[in-house]
């Protein structure tokens, strides 16, 4: 039997393209437009994933899975949003999200982050990502911290006195050594290496 994928946004649009695209791939789907609908359906044994909006009206998307953790529902969750909040992405992975992705994303990198949190396999090998960390240059170590702040290019280059195409230029950099595919990726990378540091 396939797994059940909990999609949970408010906008009607984005919940039916996905059921869609999942139910092309065998997945089974139950879609809900806020958060307390889906917390009114949720109980300890439920299984699968869910795939949740950042910012919805009344309950958003971090409240909701910090109330998932409190009911001890332990539901891989993979975040979606149109706003880009760095600050809400490394909340959310630090609240135990698997995957946090920018809207407009590709199907392909919805797949992947589902796939990723049915199999728990989102977490990469610590040691491998503290090794990929340790072989940036210190410039580029410099880039990542801000970026992982919010901080724009611009706001980048004039902190660091370089211009904000050579900021572009080593966040590619980063990119590359890293395997990230976008900025939610590499903050992804810096929350679950510090984390596995703590623990």
């Amino acid at each position: 039997m396939s797994a059940t994928i909990h999609i949970v946004d408010d906008d009607p649009a984005v919940r039916d393209s996905l059921a869609t695209l999942l139910a092309r791939h065998g997945f089974a789907t139950r879609s809900f437009a806020s958060g307390q609908a889906f917390l009114d359906t949720a109980r300890p044994a439920i299984s699968g994933c869910v795939v949740i909006d950042l910012k919805m009206p009344g309950m958003s998307g971090l409240v909701l899975l910090h109330e998932l953790r409190a009911r001890n529902i332990d539901l891989p969750a993979v975040f979606v949003t149109g706003h880009g909040d760095v600050a809400a992405a490394v909340e959310a992975m630090k609240a135990g999200a698997v995957d946090f992705l920018e809207k407009p994303f590709s199907n392909a990198a919805i797949m992947d982050a589902i796939e990723s949190a049915l199999g728990r396999a989102a977490a990469d090998d610590p040691a491998e990502m503290h090794e990929r960390l340790q072989s940036l240059t210190a410039r580029e170590s410099e880039v990542l911290e801000y970026l992982t702040t919010g901080m724009s290019s611009r706001e980048i280059g004039n902190r660091l006195g370089i211009s904000a195409r050579t900021v572009d230029v080593h966040r590619g950099n980063l990119l590359m050594k890293l395997g990230a595919r976008n900025t939610a990726d590499l903050i992804r990378i810096v929350v679950t290496a510090r984390l596995s540091t703590k623990a």
